[in-house]
């Protein structure tokens, strides 16, 4: 092959490499977003920035008492135990994805009535949409 054939045929090949680096990188981001989402509207205590990955029914543990919610009674859930327990630092610890349709996060929480919580946030894609699937608020 000469040079200039060799030229030619990577100039074919860079624009569908070019999109499909791009497609995976929008990808990548999208999956990781409603988790990062997640860990700053409790570092922020920003009750309200959780509400968008809320489905019809939010699963919620707090000190070991499960329950499952409306959409709404789970914020005002939420917005009461943030309102006594103000966070002051919130540690990433672990996260992953169990399957191609969830992703987790395990962390620490620290209030600033000195008490520790671990965390635990499940999220799964439902119609093309992470929700919420559980939401574990445990004192240490």
């Amino acid at each position: 092959m000469c040079a200039i054939e060799m030229k030619h045929y990577l100039k074919k090949l860079i624009l569908p490499i070019s999109c499909l680096f791009v497609v995976y990188t929008t990808q990548a981001q999208g999956t990781h977003a409603p988790l990062e989402d997640m860990v700053n509207a409790i570092r922020n205590d920003r009750v309200g920035d959780m509400i968008k990955y809320f489905d019809n029914f939010v699963p919620l543990t707090i000190n070991n008492a499960q329950s499952i919610y409306s959409r709404n009674q789970a914020e005002v859930v939420l917005k009461d135990f943030f309102d006594k327990n103000i966070p002051k630092d919130f540690q990433v610890m672990d996260n992953g994805s169990p399957d191609n349709t969830s992703k987790f996060i395990i962390g620490n929480l620290f209030a600033t009535n000195s008490i520790k919580y671990n965390v635990y946030i499940l999220i799964k894609l439902k119609d093309g949409n992470y929700v919420l699937q559980d939401f574990r608020l445990n004192k240490e």
